[in-house]
């Protein structure tokens, strides 16, 4: 009796999943700021960042219009939830006491600009070092760009500091502001110039201990006397 041939089922070849793809634009704005954090505005032109892409330009001009147009949108998507989380810290303030505390004030501000985030809104270290290097750009647009995205949460932030040193003059107010703001995008910019004269001791890459740093310094800038 001759053997019986059997005819064992082929084993199931599973399909690897699809990746879904990034859509153009977003992709085109990751590597935009990218490109620009790292090398500034000027820096970068349109074919640069359209090879890192792996767009055709066609695509940059169809999406945003020009490099202003592109660096503008980079601003819409990423500034919005800051200024929304330094609000809603700002609020939570308000909640937890009839009077915040200046230190309190203070870190809600920076807090969210240094990407000291939520779960919801975690930070972004790419776009961190762009706004450091925008705020440093004299040109129109990034002044127009900045003033968008940021004027009305910043009044909303003098007037809580005012109210909190109803001694101090609205002016003095407006120019203790203005040194945090220095402060804060050096933070931001993390040159590497303290890490070398510190031999490393001072990292302000360490952004939870400059912020605890930070805050007592400008606390104290901020109650010093009026100047004469």
């Amino acid at each position: 009796m001759g053997a019986v041939s059997v005819t064992r089922p082929r084993p199931k070849v599973l399909a690897a999943p699809r990746v879904k793809a990034q859509p153009v634009r977003d992709r085109i704005l990751e590597v935009a700021e990218r490109l620009f954090a790292t090398h500034g505005m000027s820096g970068v032109g349109l074919r640069a960042i359209s090879a890192d892409a792996k767009v055709n330009l066609a695509s940059i001009a169809y999406h945003f219009g020009s490099k202003d147009g592109l660096l503008e949108a980079l601003f819409a998507q990423r500034a919005a939830p800051i200024a929304q989380e330094r609000l809603r810290l700002l609020q939570e303030c308000h909640e937890r006491a009839a009077k915040p505390t200046l230190e309190d004030i203070l870190d809600a501000f920076l807090r969210p600009a240094l990407g000291l985030g939520t779960e919801a809104h975690p930070g972004n270290p790419a776009f961190i070092k762009l706004r450091a290097r925008l705020a440093t750009e004299p040109e129109a647009l990034s002044r127009k760009i900045l003033s968008k995205a940021f004027d009305a949460s910043s009044r909303a932030f003098i007037d809580a500091i005012a109210a909190a040193l109803p001694e101090l003059p609205r002016a003095e107010v407006e120019w203790r502001f203005h040194f945090m703001l220095g402060a804060m995008f050096y933070t931001m910019a993390d040159s590497g110039r303290i890490q070398a004269l510190t031999k490393g001791r001072i990292d302000p890459g360490n952004v939870k201990k400059a912020l605890h740093h930070m805050i007592p310094f400008l606390a104290a800038g901020f109650r010093s006397a009026p100047v004469a």
